[in-house]
């Protein structure tokens, strides 16, 4: 078989994964991050959907290949753009989901209208495999190969177009596909092609930009969406990149006055401001600034400007530079340099070039150095040693109120992280960040946990004497010192406090009688928690706790992770008195999709097997071939989705690692699938059992030789410029990956030898065990960390071999041939 036969598949299946990783940025923007992974999820059940259809209808189908293939590749560029164009325009609101249950009507629309096109992507590779039962490995390896150049490509593409032109691109890439195929049809194959191919060209050079635009469907309540509510609010300015959509707003009538922590006792008012808002939501403000000092007093009366008192002319190092706010705060308070960085060049080319004459010019200044970098490899890498190292509010309130951030991986909160801040200190140097006042507290008491668990890891006896803890009536500030708060501190800080209003609620030799005395509350929370964390209780009090404070580790990097079951029925019974705002959505929602997608995989799975009961031989062996796909499908995504997860801090960003491991999972496996089919090919179909026992055996030992040294590699390595970070990784995937390729191939051979109605049977169980996987990996790693999801998936791999061993040799050959007569296989 030419290569050229193949090359369809492996557009299709690029196509797929672009569309894929796509839509996480596209409704990253139009929702939040954790709402486009349920959707995504559940749309690819499309995957399993497609199996059973394929399984049901596979002798027609296979007999008119070319035609269904290009048929369900133009499906797919079709369904690609308008189900995401009438998903997006759905009312649909998952913050109203507990008050208003008509909203899981318009989510089950997205459902249905998300399917379809990984319905269609799937089907053309499901045929693919039945068309082509002798070359399953090859099949296979162009997929892969495919779908890895996919994940990767798009987050180029993603440099230089907005998401809705990549869209287009995608689409397009689809009709490519079918024009490709349509060239193997038996009539009309010129006609045929010749219109796919220019439908591919048209699409991808031109379709209405209303039909694909985002911005106008973004959720309402999104930190933009209200903003441009307010009369003669505009946008200035738009960005785009993978990282994220920056929206420069600007409000004349009702002027942005963005300064978190900024007491109550302040009157002056803050100069003019742009609001420059991320995918919608988190805020940044780029303030007017002519170089007098004096019109930015007001900056000296937030939580954030408590080091300043403490230290004089400070080498300060501000890790997220925003639009300025803290960089101006520096150099307010006479900071002697100041190195500002930020993960975005987007909001770098913002501030120091196209506003530069707005703020003043303040990155351009001699003693203000301006860093691309990603905050925690930066602090871990620097050489630099710094008097403060400044940790500005950069995330919404209402993100954070929401729980919508919880099931982000953050490493920039963990023991270990906070542990690198704390090296990269002089002796009398100081860690402060700023952080959302929420009540009853929850993320400031884990960070609070976490500063000791840090301090505790660095051999400090009394951590309390290193810790002060200040707020406002929105915000507090952890400060963290290298060495013990002086007499001199804690009185800086009772002064800074008594002036502006602000209340402590922890420092040395602080009472109970001195908490509590301008922003109060019903209890003093967080004195009563620092108290208890600080004391010999501490493990009690954390288990008790109505929410997750444990420290957050590199392990299990869920900072905002707060949720616990056992407060579940009481916030519910307090919803419609607020008891809802105080739920971590993101976690429910996971496993909301969790059990949506377990229903509907069962459903999808065994709907055929029951159909085609008889076709597809006696019970047991259904059962034991379908563990086997079941289990290989679970542990490549547990290994993948875990290592996508760990490599989030080697490359900086959560989109970087999904692209960069997927591709190099994807490719490499699609490599492995290569050496698969040269195995079956040399060594002959009887062998498959034994080559699959010698790849998870090399997987078990590579999984485990990485859990081990991935964390020493990566803190080596962290100073490395991104494409050397990138190459690396993909050299370090390469092997693993390689023998996770072999497995699914050399299994699905050795059923379809036995049973070619298997076949797209085995693929819908390996597309609906991927959906589960990347739920429960997620799952599994909030609650035993990546080392757990890894040692989870490399027992699946090695009892997969069993499923296959012994009687599976023998397999009923009468049963075998009655399958050959009855359902003849069209080649």
């Amino acid at each position: 078989m030419r290569a050229g036969r193949l090359l369809p598949v492996g557009l299709i299946s690029a196509a797929t994964l672009a569309y894929e990783v796509l839509l996480m940025r596209l409704f990253s923007i139009i929702q939040w991050h954790q709402f486009a992974y349920m959707i995504i999820s559940i749309a690819l059940l499309g995957f399993g959907a497609s199996g059973t259809f394929v399984a049901l209808a596979r002798r027609p189908l296979v007999k008119r290949y070319p035609a269904a293939f290009a048929a369900s590749a133009a499906l797919f560029g079709i369904t690609a753009v308008a189900s995401f164009a009438g998903a997006e325009r759905l009312p649909f609101n998952a913050l109203e989901v507990v008050w208003n249950p008509g909203q899981l009507g318009w989510l089950a629309a997205i459902y249905v209208l998300l399917v379809l096109p990984f319905f269609f992507g799937a089907t053309c590779i499901g045929l693919a495999f039945s068309r082509y039962p002798g070359q399953i490995g090859r099949v296979y390896a162009f997929d892969l190969v495919g779908a890895g150049v996919g994940a990767l490509g798009i987050v180029g593409l993603l440099f230089l177009v907005f998401p809705s032109a990549a869209l287009r691109f995608i689409a397009a890439l689809g009709f490519a596909a079918a024009a490709l195929a349509a060239t193997g049809m038996a009539r009309h194959r010129r006609l045929a092609a010749g219109s796919l191919g220019l439908a591919a060209a048209v699409i991808a050079v031109w379709l209405p930009p209303s039909f694909t635009a985002t911005g106008p469907h973004m959720s309402q309540y999104k930190g933009l969406s209200m903003a441009l509510d307010v009369p003669n609010a505009w946008v200035v300015e738009e960005r785009s990149s993978p990282l994220g959509l920056l929206t420069v707003v600007e409000s004349p009538s009702v002027p942005f006055r963005h300064v978190p922590g900024l007491s109550l006792a302040n009157t002056q008012e803050p100069p003019t401001q742009l609001a420059v808002f991320s995918d919608g939501d988190s805020i940044t403000a780029m303030t007017a600034y002519g170089g007098d000092p004096a019109t930015v007093a007001y900056l000296d009366r937030t939580t954030a400007a408590l080091p300043y008192r403490m230290l004089a002319r400070p080498r300060t190092l501000v890790l997220g530079a925003g639009g300025g706010e803290q960089v101006l705060l520096a150099l307010r308070t006479g900071a002697d340099i100041v190195d500002a960085v930020e993960v975005n060049p987007q909001m770098i080319d913002l501030a120091r070039n196209r506003f530069a004459n707005f703020v003043g010019g303040i990155f351009s200044r001699p003693n203000v150095h301006l860093h691309l970098a990603e905050a925690r490899a930066f602090a871990a890498t620097a050489g630099e040693r710094y008097d403060l190292i400044q940790m500005p509010l950069l995330d919404s309130f209402s993100a954070a109120a929401a729980g919508v951030q919880s099931m982000h991986e953050n490493y920039t909160y963990t023991v270990e992280a906070l542990r690198d801040y704390l090296a990269a200190l002089k002796p009398d140097g100081v860690v402060a960040i700023t952080r959302w006042l929420r009540v009853p507290p929850r993320d400031i008491l884990k960070l609070f946990a976490t500063a000791i668990a840090a301090l505790e890891a660095d051999g400090v006896s009394q951590p309390g004497r290193h810790l002060a803890l200040i707020r406002s009536w929105n915000t507090a500030t952890l400060l963290v010192a290298k060495s013990p708060f002086t007499g001199e501190d804690i009185a800086a800080i009772r002064g800074f406090a008594a002036e502006n209003f602000f209340d402590v609620s922890w420092a040395p030799g602080i009472s109970a009688s001195d908490v509590n005395r301008f922003n109060q509350l019903d209890r003093e929370y967080l004195y009563e928690g620092a108290v208890a964390l600080l004391g010999p209780e501490r493990a009690d009090f954390t288990e008790r706790y109505k929410f997750d404070i444990a420290p957050a580790t590199d392990d299990r990097p869920y900072f905002f992770d707060l949720f616990r079951w056992r407060a579940l029925p009481e916030l519910l019974t307090l919803r419609t008195q607020g008891g809802a705002a105080m739920l971590d959505w993101g976690y429910l929602i996971l496993v909301t999709t969790l059990v949506q997608a377990a229903i509907l995989s069962a459903v999808l799975i065994l709907l055929p097997l029951w159909l085609r009961r008889r076709a597809l031989g006696r019970a047991g062996h259904r059962l034991r071939f379908g563990l086997y796909f079941l289990t290989l499908g679970l542990a490549f995504l547990f290994i993948e989705i875990a290592f996508i997860q760990r490599f989030v801090l080697f490359l900086g960003h959560p989109l970087y690692a999904v692209a960069v491991v997927l591709a190099g999972f994807l490719a490499f496996a699609g490599l492995g699938s290569a050496v698969a089919a040269r195995w079956t090919e040399a060594v002959g179909r009887g062998s498959a059992v034994r080559g699959i026992t010698l790849a998870v055996v090399v997987i078990a030992f590579l999984a485990g030789t990485y859990l081990l040294a991935l964390p020493l590699i990566f803190e080596r390595l962290l100073a490395l410029p991104d494409a050397a970070k990138i190459a690396i990784a993909l050299l370090l995937i390469a092997p693993l990956a390689v023998f996770m390729g072999m497995p699914f191939p050399l299994g699905l051979g050795h059923v379809g030898a036995c049973s070619e109605q298997f076949i797209p049977w085995a693929w819908g169980i390996n597309g609906c065990a991927s959906v589960l996987s990347a739920i429960l990996a997620a799952l599994l790693a909030m609650h035993v960390g990546f080392t757990g999801v890894v040692t989870i998936a490399t027992i699946l791999y090695l009892v997969a071999p069993a499923l296959l061993a012994g009687s599976w040799d023998r397999y009923d050959q009468q049963t075998s041939q009655g399958l050959s007569e009855s359902e003849p296989f069209v080649s």
